[in-house]
């Protein structure tokens, strides 16, 4: 028997390891990993220990979001998500009554195991209840668009949301106007240029300039201890990458003031937020972190994170190829089928943005199966195709198909078939909201390693993102995980070593033994 404790109570760890200040939560943690090395014709494994120190600030600060693409599906769609919750909105459809929720959210909508109890049952927790984090209903939010209509009508224009909900919104957000944002026509498809009645003109150091002042008066006229942006806008296509104009921070800022055109929207907003302390979220395919984001990032310590949301047939892709590699089954064809009619496949119908698209869908199977050298030799790859093709009569409602063929014992065959009808925009504004609360979590923590006598933080690529990215950016030289399970493992058990307790290793020892009693 499992069972979740009711209420909202938040989790105390009683541990020598843990100490609760009013200000901080402080844990003394010993990190173990496995070295491995072939010799003498061996493969040796040696464990390995390292004490760590966590600190956790208690205190959660008052937290602005800017969106950048404020007025799209996604951008209105979590806006009157969150009205809907704080304002405790109910509506009806044929189905029945419904209540604002934040069902898809892994903060908000999940729950963790923490032990067991004295019976040996399984207690599950809420997410949030471990550590403090955000509350979404306390968010202030705001954000930048190319087009000049309000959030009420965007919230509508974007047909996603019940008729009957919309009517509740509508009076809370017709007021709430984006700020005008940057449009350039070389990096999205011709045909958004209709919506673009709202945009910052003058040269990228102007654009540049005027949104660090949009930030700065955003966070002080509504008195914000923080502020995060998140892009959520439409996707770009790739970014060249050219030596002197965007390969290192001190040629990307020159390329700026010298109105480089290889300098997309994206990485003027991702730029503008770093020299503002603010954290940047890039949540489309795009290359916004070119090599000199990357370093500017570093240089001034402030978190970024990428890319593109992990919402519907992706995600289900990272557990289906993990699931087959890890039982032994060869895949050896992905076929993947998208149809859209939102604004995102209107983009997406144009050759450049789609080959964005494209690179993160097609990266999510890689380390899944490079990890299987029985099923793959070095550099062998399953054929893997993805086609979006942009229908507007089905709006937000996108279709996935997928169609998996495997190998299987002794020259077998097996193949399975999937289709996902992906509510493109309520799978993606939960995502979000998440990103927004780890990445606000993770700047609250801070620790030391052995022998550091000083407190710091992550790297600044905040690759712990990942379970809610299609192609997570990690930091230069470090391995990239698509696997979805080990991603949500990673943030549990980074929760769990600040409070004090040892990672979840799934051996149930205490239910799989004779005497189970020393053990309960």
């Amino acid at each position: 028997m499992s069972y979740i404790f009711e209420g909202k109570a938040p989790v105390e760890a009683v541990s020598d390891n843990v100490e609760y200040t009013p200000d901080s939560i402080l844990s003394s943690y010993t990190y173990t990993t496995t070295t491995v090395k072939q010799e003498d014709g061996k493969v040796k494994a040696m464990p390995k220990s390292m004490p760590v120190q966590f600190k956790t600030d208690r205190k959660v600060p008052k937290t602005g979001v800017l969106f950048v693409g404020w007025g799209g599906n996604n951008g209105a769609t979590v806006t009157a998500g969150v009205l809907a919750n704080k304002n405790k909105i109910t509506w009806r459809t044929k189905e029945g009554e419904h209540k604002a929720n934040y069902y898809g959210s892994l903060t908000l909508a999940s729950s963790v195991r923490l032990g067991v109890d004295e019976n040996g049952n399984d207690v599950f927790v809420p997410f949030n209840s471990v550590l403090p984090m955000v509350n979404p209903n306390e968010l202030v939010i705001g954000g930048w668009d190319i087009s000049s209509m309000n959030l009420g009508d965007a919230m509508r224009r974007s047909r996603v949301l019940d008729v009957q909900i919309q009517d509740q919104l509508y009076p809370l957000m017709k007021d709430l106007v984006p700020m005008p944002s940057i449009y350039n026509p070389d990096f999205i498809a011709a045909n958004q240029a209709d919506r673009a009645d709202n945009v910052i003109n003058g040269s990228k150091k102007e654009q540049l300039d005027q949104i660090i002042a949009d930030i700065k008066n955003f966070k002080e006229k509504n008195g914000l201890d923080k502020v995060i942006v998140l892009w959520t806008a439409n996707t770009e296509r790739f970014s060249e990458i050219q030596e002197g104009v965007n390969d290192t921070a001190d040629n990307l800022m020159a390329a700026i003031n010298d109105d480089e055109d290889e300098v997309a929207p994206s990485t003027l907003f991702a730029i503008a937020s770093i020299l503002t302390g603010c954290a940047y979220i890039n949540g489309s395919p795009q290359n916004t972190f070119v090599p000199g984001v990357i370093e500017l990032s570093q240089k001034h310590n402030v978190y970024i994170g990428g890319d593109d949301f992990k919402s519907g047939q992706t995600k289900m892709k990272s557990v289906l190829v993990d699931f087959f590699v890890s039982a032994g089954i060869k895949p050896v064809s992905i076929v993947s089928y998208n149809h859209l009619g939102n604004n995102d496949g209107k983009n997406l119908s144009a050759p450049k943005q789609f080959r964005s698209k494209e690179i993160s869908k097609s990266n999510v199977v890689d380390d899944m199966v490079a990890s299987n050298g029985i099923l793959f030799e070095p550099g062998e790859h399953p054929d893997h195709c993805v086609v979006i093709k942009y229908v507007p009569y089905v709006g937000d409602s996108k279709r996935a198909m997928d169609e998996y063929t495997n190998e299987i014992f002794l020259g077998g065959k097996n193949t399975v078939v999937m289709h996902n009808t992906c509510e493109d925009s309520l799978l993606a504004s939960p995502l979000i909201l998440d990103l927004v609360i780890l990445t606000e979590l993770f700047q609250r923590i801070t620790f030391k390693m052995d022998g550091a006598t000083e407190y710091d933080g992550f790297h600044p690529v905040l690759s712990l993102l990942s379970f809610l990215l299609k192609a997570p950016l990690v930091p230069p030289g470090t391995p990239v995980v698509n696997a979805l399970f080990p991603q949500r493992e990673a943030v549990i058990n980074f929760m769990r070593a600040c409070v004090g307790l040892p990672p979840e290793n799934h051996m149930l020892l205490e239910h799989r033994v004779k005497n189970r009693g020393t053990l309960s």
